[in-house]
């Protein structure tokens, strides 16, 4: 979608992945920080390469500039909403993973909090 609108409007897609800096906390079971390190580090290189693998399926991007990006941290909203401010990024297009129910009431959504708080038009695709 995002590609799409680019390449009607002529614009440049800044593609953003944010990963979570959380490690699974076992009970009795403490990691000693080169461990930590080494888990978040391996995330990070998982991402990117995943952010590769599916930039490739879509063709047509290499008719438009894109800039990926990877960061690393949470709340992930608000690393999106700070991307969004400092590249004055006139358009956020984001997917929502669907979920219903009381679930998205009480914890909402990283698109949902992005949709309420952003300083820009957001399109939201499934």
């Amino acid at each position: 979608m995002a590609i799409d609108l680019a390449k009607k409007f002529k614009s440049k897609v800044y593609l953003l992945h944010v990963v979570g800096t959380d490690v699974p906390y076992l009970p009795y079971y403490s990691l000693d920080r080169r461990t930590v390190d080494l888990v978040e580090k391996r995330k990070l290189a998982a991402a990117k390469k995943k952010l590769a693998e599916q930039l490739a399926k879509f063709s047509e991007s290499k008719s438009i500039k894109i800039t990926a990006d990877i960061r690393q941290g949470d709340p992930y909203c608000e690393l999106i909403l700070k991307e969004q401010q400092e590249k004055k990024i006139e358009l956020i297009v984001i997917a929502s993973h669907g979920k219903t129910g009381l679930l998205s009431h009480l914890i909402g959504s990283v698109a949902e909090r992005v949709l309420r708080s952003a300083q820009c038009p957001v399109l939201l695709v499934r």
